[in-house]
């Protein structure tokens, strides 16, 4: 299964890995390499406790997403 996430690095320097799909699993490190392991883990780790729990496994809200960039 391919599951897209975002990777951003924060005022600290933190790799901070997020997944759209999955609202609130969120994962971090301190290379991209690690975010992506660690994120890569947690989103296993968020859909067994989702199917334990019955529910969806993904937020079923069609989500159309823009990336622009802007000038500052």
């Amino acid at each position: 299964m391919n599951i897209k996430i975002s990777i951003e690095i924060d005022e600290d320097g933190i790799f901070v890995a997020t997944c759209p799909s999955l609202p609130g699993c969120i994962s971090q490190g301190e290379t991209r390499k690690e975010a992506v392991s660690n994120i890569s883990e947690a989103i296993k780790l968020h859909l067994d406790s989702l199917a334990e729990d019955g529910l969806p496994l993904f937020n079923t809200i069609e989500r159309k997403e823009s990336i622009i960039q802007v000038a500052v």
